[in-house]
């Protein structure tokens, strides 16, 4: 497989993370800690997971290393073949609560993103999953949780039968958040989860706040009242106000041939519209990025394998 050209293998890799039938559970997106305290990661689901496990640092230059690696099938660690340089700061081991990266006393370096992943089984073949991922930052800074407000947005969707609400998270320290979205019926009742958004949502981040845009049925705009809440590492947090969504543009047949129409000019495009165009241009960049950088990790992790694995035969030699 390392033979394969590189667009091919980026593509295929792309593909098998994709096929993974479960993500990896690791906990909230941050953690914050300061220089001298312990720190703890969990990696659940592993009983997908076919022997090894793996924890993987990525630091600030955007580079993959293997901390530790642990054999769930005797809890075997190994540690000196990959010779991550700090290497001696973790440990890990499984429990039932799944496979737990620990530092007893973090160091400002520590600061990365940490990934459990493994190597999954599937009929004729295997591949690579990774969890979500975890952020830690060693630093002084006390952890402050987000203002949320939701709003209704703007939209061309609203002449399409559909309509967007607009979340915006805002003065949080650590700035990484995950949006959740609820409705309740105006007439009462319990409020209910709306599933995951599956492309129907999109997210902007900038300085000091994120901005979430959820897509939903316009239809609901008079039995449905919407809220959106925020997992952060200081809390989860839910708007004050809950949000109607704005009724979708009644569509009416044109008076007049298109060719009568007059041209558009750049002055009548709204700003709404024009943010809409970006987000989804910076969805579609965030999503090569991401297929690119599991490319990557996956290529790097075979290319240690088969050195390992080369080593072993020379030394059986």
């Amino acid at each position: 497989m390392l033979f394969l050209p590189a667009a091919a293998l980026c593509c295929l890799c792309s593909a098998l993370v994709t096929m993974a039938a479960e993500q990896l559970i690791q906990d909230g997106p941050t953690m914050t800690r300061r220089v001298g305290e312990k720190v703890s990661f969990t990696c659940g689901g592993i009983n997908q997971c076919s022997s090894w496990i793996f924890w993987i640092q990525r630091n600030h230059a955007k580079t993959f290393k293997i901390i530790l690696a642990i054999d769930k099938r005797d809890n075997a660690i190994s540690s000196n073949y990959y010779n991550h340089p700090q290497k001696r700061d973790f440990s890990v081991e499984i429990n039932r609560n799944g496979c737990e990266l620990k530092a007893q006393k973090v160091k400002s370096d520590h600061s990365a993103t940490y990934y459990c992943a493994c190597w999954v089984s599937a009929p004729h073949s295997y591949y690579f999953v990774f969890g979500s991922g975890t952020k830690l930052s060693v630093t002084d800074e006390q952890v402050v949780k987000p203002v949320v407000s939701v709003y209704p947005a703007a939209s061309r969707a609203h002449l399409e039968g559909n309509s967007s609400l607009l979340c915006v998270a805002s003065a949080m320290f650590p700035p990484l958040v995950q949006f959740s979205w609820k409705r309740q019926k105006k007439n009462g009742g319990e409020p209910e989860e709306l599933p995951p958004a599956e492309g129907e949502q999109l997210e902007l981040r900038e300085s000091g706040r994120t901005i979430a845009i959820r897509m939903v049925d316009g239809s609901d705009s008079d039995t449905y009242k919407y809220s959106c809440s925020v997992k952060h590492e200081g809390g989860t947090v839910e708007a004050q106000t809950q949000q109607e969504v704005p009724a979708p543009a009644a569509s009416c047949p044109p008076e007049r041939e298109p060719a009568d129409l007059p041209a558009l000019q750049p002055a009548d495009l709204s700003f709404q519209s024009q943010c809409r165009v970006k987000l989804l241009c910076l969805l579609y960049t965030v999503l090569i990025v991401k297929s690119l950088v599991y490319c990557c990790g996956l290529s790097l992790l075979m290319i240690l394998t088969n050195k390992g694995a080369s080593t072993n035969c020379t030394h059986a030699d």
